[in-house]
């Protein structure tokens, strides 16, 4: 029996609601922001708030102390603090340091810049070099974000080309793929990555992996150079490589270092290398959480109509031809134009009967799809369809995403 019109209605309207999925995506990751947000706003309270407390309770009373032992009074003791203050933000310390803005010193601070570490320890001081700051930073910035997706692209395609490789040898030795096959000669371009995609999982792994060892030898370096202890170290190496710069520990800033070009060196080399890798692996992680709040979103798919839900669910095993869940499974998009009459559109929301447009659709599509299949196994090398129609100049999304979703097989399968 057909559902209630008024039931598949509010079904279609639900549909062509403004909160269409990537908006529904976009307000749920908001709230899971906010969430996450206050959550570790809570336990960082929890945590820090009473060690700050008690170092105020220290430093009170210790320049209580100083007051009444050398006889002077709190607000020019106060005063005093306030220079001393002043100072710091200014660049000067008690213990020797190098010279901040000459050529080393400069060049450490534009690089804290374009990356947008921003360590906070160096900051110009005239009016001429903050104005300058503004365009350089602009321009600088900008290029930077676009080493980085060059970077992303770059590394993404050479972890395919090697577990591509890894791939075609187990298929060797399971015999899936014959012996005397050979790779196209344009091994390393997009074309080559069109038959097989790596996992997403197994790239965040990779670059998880190289991210960890990138770390623990940096802060082994700078646990020697430095002094520093070693967790001291590993938080110096996250907080840089990830672009949060703080500030409260930063490398290369005493006066002299036993092989200091080469500990210059290495310190550039390990701070460029662990910014990229950790921007990588950030876009990957990225990817993960998309396709979670993808199925947190179908869980709730169709929640407000359970008589049209489980009326389709029912009618929908009776059928032999479900055009619908076809074209869905193939990742095919068929645009119908023209308005179909009360009558066909209830029939096709119940699940019962479909338009002989939507049947024509299917039927050449899975020809298509046949005949493409045949063709590549006669080659000696069947590969995956992917068929969409709705192709655009934005469609796979611009950026870092972009890169990701055309060059992982998880996110082609998601969109």
């Amino acid at each position: 029996m057909m559902p209630p019109r008024g039931a598949a209605g509010s079904c279609r309207r639900r549909r062509l609601a403004p909160l269409n999925e990537d908006n529904g995506r976009f307000l749920l990751l908001a709230a899971l922001i906010a969430a996450y947000l206050s959550a570790g706003a809570t336990v960082f309270s929890a945590l820090e708030s009473p060690s700050e407390a008690a170092a105020q309770l220290r430093w009170n009373r210790t320049l209580h102390n100083f007051s009444r032992i050398f006889n002077i009074s709190l607000p020019e003791l106060r005063a005093f603090l306030r220079s001393y203050e002043a100072a710091m933000a200014a660049g000067i310390r008690v213990d020797a340091l190098r010279p901040r803005w000459d050529f080393p010193g400069a060049f450490y601070f534009v690089g804290t810049v374009v990356s947008t570490i921003g360590f906070g320890m160096t900051t110009p001081a005239t009016v001429a070099g903050k104005v300058f700051l503004i365009v350089y930073g602009l321009f600088g910035c900008a290029g930077t974000i676009l080493f980085f997706n060059l970077f992303l692209e770059r590394i993404i395609s050479l972890l395919a080309f090697i577990m591509k490789a890894c791939h075609e040898r187990q298929l060797r030795r399971s015999g899936l793929l014959p012996p005397n096959f050979r790779r196209g000669p344009a091994v390393s371009g997009v074309g080559s990555l069109v038959g097989w995609k790596p996992s997403v999982y197994h790239v965040m792994l990779i670059l998880g992996i190289f991210a960890i060892t990138l770390s623990c030898c940096a802060s082994a370096m700078y646990t020697a150079v430095e002094g520093w202890n070693y967790i001291d170290s590993l938080y110096y190496c996250f907080v840089t490589f990830s672009t949060i710069g703080f500030g409260d520990l930063v490398s290369s800033q005493n006066a002299a270092y036993q092989n200091q070009g080469l500990y210059r060196l290495g310190n550039f080399i390990f701070i460029l290398m662990g910014v990229c890798c950790i921007y990588s692996l950030f876009n990957v992680i990225s990817i993960v959480i998309k396709q979670v709040l993808n199925w947190v979103l179908k869980k709730f798919e169709c929640r407000c109509c359970p008589k049209c839900h489980k009326s389709s669910a029912r009618l929908g095993r009776r059928n032999a031809i479900t055009p619908g869940a076809r074209l869905r499974r193939h990742n095919i998009s068929v645009d119908a134009d023209g308005q179909y009459d009360s009558d066909t559109e209830g029939r096709r929301l119940s699940g019962e009967m479909i338009s002989m447009r939507e049947l024509t659709a299917s039927n050449k599509v899975s020809l298509a799809i046949l005949q493409k299949q045949l063709s590549e196994t006669a080659n000696g090398y069947p590969r995956n369809v992917c068929i969409n129609t709705r192709q655009n100049g934005f469609s796979a999304g611009v950026g870092a995403l972009a890169i990701m979703n055309n060059r992982l097989a998880e996110t082609s399968d998601s969109r």
